[in-house]
């Protein structure tokens, strides 16, 4: 037993560890929420990871983002945190996608058979909504991170079914959406139940070499642990997953 997983051996066993090696997860957007969801992942042993997200690294993101150093600024997000998750554990193997999930990436993933679970991470509600329909349909194993901005209680984080959550305004427009299309809502999500603190009025949102102008949206307020949480969650519902099927 090498000293990198021993710890993790005491509570999982060697079949435990086999399991988790041998499987491959999705991260799609690795800021706050994916990058703090990836690296418990790759702490853990997950076997192989692909990371997906079209940003740099901003003077914005320092607050609360794993991934954001002074040094790391304007570098792509995935390139950063693919370096950080090898330095971590070389025995994970890293695939890195930087762009944007569109329509068509976001089908191709749910169709993906190498692929176990997909942690939804990114912001975008029209290409979420996709991605999460596909995977549903396809009966790929997927969990969404809901609206963490404007949240200080880390007590009311939670891990439910989309159509159990309460007091968020992403998971009442992420509904919506679903419904219009008559997709299922039964899938888990991490979302919090506390009411958020008001946000910033809307702004335009960049378009970039890789992904489209997004429709105006709020800028909220962030806390350094609140996304890491999320992500936090997120990987544990993955793990717990994973090792039982």
């Amino acid at each position: 037993m090498s000293s990198s997983c021993a710890r993790t051996e005491i509570l999982l066993g060697q079949q435990g560890l086999a399991r988790l090696a041998e499987s491959h997860v999705l991260v799609g957007g690795v800021g706050g929420v994916g990058g703090a969801c990836a690296e418990a992942l790759c702490r853990a042993g997950i076997g192989t990871l692909t990371l997906v997200d079209f940003d740099i690294v901003e003077k914005t993101d320092l607050n609360r983002q794993i991934i954001a150093l002074n040094s790391t600024l304007g570098l792509p997000k995935v390139g950063v945190l693919a370096d950080r998750l090898c330095d971590i554990n070389p025995d994970t193997m890293i695939i890195k996608r930087h762009e944007f999930i569109d329509r068509d990436k976001a089908q191709a993933i749910a169709l993906d058979a190498s692929l176990d679970f997909i942690a939804d991470c990114i912001d975008a509600i029209a290409y979420k909504t996709i991605l999460i329909d596909s995977c549903n349909q396809s009966k790929k194993p997927i969990i969404s991170s809901m609206g963490v901005g404007g949240r200080l209680d880390p007590t009311q984080v939670k891990i439910s079914r989309m159509d159990k959550t309460q007091n968020c305004a992403l998971a009442r427009e992420m509904r919506k959406q679903l419904r219009r299309i008559h997709a299922s809502l039964k899938f888990p999500v991490v979302y919090s139940t506390e009411i958020p603190i008001k946000a910033l009025p809307h702004q335009a949102v960049r378009a970039t070499d890789v992904a489209p102008a997004g429709r105006p949206r709020a800028v909220n307020g962030a806390i350094s642990y609140m996304p890491n949480i999320f992500g936090l969650m997120m990987a544990g519902h993955i793990i717990q997953t994973l090792l039982k099927l």
